[in-house]
């Protein structure tokens, strides 16, 4: 005998069920400071990550790298806090970007550059010249967002197209997930089993009404983890290994804990006066653009798991005004990257079920203060990355999903949503993927041509998974039978959000604090 159609049927719904802590509903402050502390460890990953692979080849040394950390932390710290209160007020942790990475490899190439042969002169100038590229480069970001032309550009998505978006977001990269676990894989192995565990299988436990592994799994798994790698480190583990698998699984061999002073405050042109050039602007642009549009992903997995409706036009406009914002201040402090919503942050609402604002304001607090007392942030940033790697084979995870839950509001029995769903998901990975294996062969991307901002421009803009997603994605969703596919599109079900009066919860969510909206009220 069947099922009857109402006991398999799952209706299409606003919010995801499950939810503790919604955006505007706080844990108690004891609860909420540990999860804020959680959100901080969990963002270390990509901020370590980057300087140690921008500041070596500028010619830096191991001081030099710890300050490019400091101050990205507190930038992200500072730009968190800014989005948090006057940007989108989504619980968003807005910290470096890799779409930034290939600009800045430009100029750090760059002939006039290569032939300084003092390396920490060499270093400075390069940090000035990616400085500058980042402060006129931010203007792209600023201009769209404030003037309200990327809230309107942004009504051409529908859940039809932001669903491949989203999940390339989380997508995008899946090589810094696993990958990364097998540098290590006694370590990340377990730690990928560890949190998988807590997270799922344990998640009911509880001490004193605590659900205990639902709320801390990266903690709780992280200082177990830890602690056996540095069991492993001075039981001689790893006397006689490879240099690689040292470097990877060893718990002393950051360098960090011990060049990092223990107090410094960044503060905006530390490194000197910043260098102007046309042409590392233009190329600098693509990246903000690219940074722009992963977050505009970001902005709307981030709703969903806080339990908000997706932010209106206006409102995701003015997160990208303060973003550009952001990348203004990682030019003006010298962080070597700009800014963009950190998917990692945002599965951890996931897996908590806390998609408190509050929680995350705390966690900028944190970021802030361990910027500052240098040793203390060092020795939580010295963490070996494969357990980075197991995190985000996880938390990655949770934001694809989240976008591919979208597709529940379109008709995924249509020919053409699957066509358009199929083609940009493929293509979105299969095109940045030859441009990658191209670079890497060739040492230069498969655009040849004398200028090199234009060719750094292509380059970037389709390396980038969830650009090449949202260029596919949107053409197809806004060309091929847009008329007779409007239901098909779920744009009944999206077209109440596209204004900030559209839906009565918006005020809830989105309204500024301190009555601000009173002179900036959103349309």
């Amino acid at each position: 005998m069947h099922p009857k159609v109402e006991e398999i049927w799952h209706p299409p719904s606003d919010q995801l069920a499950g939810l503790d802590y919604c955006i505007d509903s706080n844990p108690p402050w004891a609860e909420a400071i540990i999860l804020g502390f959680q959100h901080y460890i969990v963002m270390l990953g990509t901020t370590v990550i980057i300087p140690t692979l921008l500041v070596p080849r500028m010619g830096g040394d191991d001081n030099d790298k710890v300050r490019v950390v400091q101050t990205l932390l507190f930038v992200t710290g500072v730009n968190t806090l800014l989005q948090t209160l006057f940007g989108t007020r989504l619980p968003t942790v807005i910290g470096g970007s890799y779409a930034f990475l290939i600009p800045t490899f430009t100029i750090i190439n760059s002939s006039s550059l290569q032939k300084i042969d003092n390396d920490q002169e060499r270093f400075l100038h390069t940090m000035r010249n990616v400085q500058g590229a980042l402060i006129s480069s931010s203007s792209l970001q600023i201009i769209l967002g404030y003037s309200g032309l990327w809230g309107i550009l942004s009504r051409f998505l529908s859940p039809l197209g932001a669903a491949p978006v989203i999940a390339l977001v989380g997508l995008g990269l899946f090589q810094l997930g696993f990958p990364e676990v097998g540098k290590c894989v006694e370590v990340g192995i377990l730690e990928l089993i560890l949190l998988a565990i807590f997270s799922l299988y344990l998640r009911h436990f509880k001490l004193r009404k605590l659900p205990l592994f639902e709320r801390y799994p990266v903690l709780l798994s992280v200082v177990i983890i830890w602690a056996f790698a540095y069991l492993l480190t001075v039981g001689g583990a790893y006397k006689h290994v490879y240099q690689k698998t040292k470097l990877h699984c060893r718990t002393d061999k950051a360098d960090l804990i011990r060049t990092a002073p223990w107090i410094r405050i960044p503060y905006p042109l530390e490194w000197g006066a910043p260098s102007f050039d046309a042409g590392h602007t233009f190329a600098m642009m693509a990246s903000v653009f690219v940074s722009l549009v992963e977050s505009t992903g970001g902005y709307i997995a981030v709703s969903r798991l806080a339990s908000a409706t997706p932010p209106p036009a206006s409102i995701l406009s003015r997160g990208i005004g303060w973003q550009g914002v952001g990348i203004l201040l990682n030019g003006l402090f010298g962080t070597l990257t700009g800014s963009t919503v950190l998917i990692e942050n945002t599965g951890l609402l996931g897996i908590t079920r806390v998609g408190s604002r509050r929680v995350i304001q705390i966690s900028s607090c944190f970021m802030i203060f361990f910027s500052i007392l240098g040793k203390f942030g060092a020795l939580f940033a010295s963490i070996p990355f494969p357990m980075f790697g197991a995190m985000y084979c996880i938390l990655f995870g949770i934001v694809t999903a989240t976008g591919l839950s979208f597709l529940q509001f379109t008709n995924m029995n249509s020919l053409r949503s699957t066509f358009i769903v199929g083609l940009s998901i493929f293509l979105g990975l299969s095109i940045p993927q030859y441009f990658d294996e191209y670079t890497a062969t060739a040492g230069y991307g498969p655009v040849r041509s004398s200028a090199r901002w234009f060719n750094d421009i292509l380059d970037t803009l389709f390396s980038s998974p969830a650009t090449v997603a949202l260029m596919v994605a949107v053409l197809l969703d806004n060309t091929y039978r847009v008329k007779d596919s409007k239901v098909e599109r779920g744009m009944p079900w999206w077209a109440r959000f596209r204004s900030f009066k559209g839906d009565s919860r918006n005020d809830e969510f989105y309204t500024l604090p301190f009555n601000l909206h009173r002179f900036f009220p959103p349309t």
